[in-house]
């Protein structure tokens, strides 16, 4: 056999699992609640270590609030990722299909201050727009 038609099918094979891999967790995140402490799930070793939110906290019950229509409620939790990586995804998309290199080094410098500037922010006595939890 080919070396092209092995490599072409081992990225098959990869896109495919990586496909099921993405499926399968929306539909743990999306069937299960997020929201409830009892949901299975590692904590955010950078929250259990500072007790301050990252840039990423919240970004499971984003999730499922988006896959239940539910955008207000997907804006507090994290804003930062609803809006964020949609926009790095189709950035991504236009570079790859202009054949460019998808990560510059000015692009990750952006992407880590705004990062860095989101976590002070959403930490910020009062500030409204933290991550929800139901009590159990």
């Amino acid at each position: 056999m080919a070396h092209s038609a092995i490599s072409s099918r081992g990225r098959l094979y990869g896109a495919l699992g990586t496909g099921a891999l993405v499926v399968g967790g929306l539909a743990y995140v999306g069937l299960g609640d997020p929201h409830n402490p009892s949901f299975l799930f590692p904590g955010c070793p950078f929250k259990a270590l500072t007790g301050l939110n990252c840039p990423g906290c919240g970004g499971l019950r984003m999730t499922h609030d988006v896959l239940h229509g539910d955008f207000a409620a997907a804006v507090t939790d994290n804003v930062f990722l609803l809006v964020g990586l949609p926009l790095l995804a189709a950035w991504l998309l236009l570079r790859w299909r202009r054949r460019q290199s998808l990560m510059t080094k000015s692009a990750l410098a952006v992407i880590m201050v705004a990062a860095v500037a989101w976590t002070v922010i959403r930490n910020l006595p009062g500030f409204p727009l933290v991550p929800t939890v139901l009590n159990g």
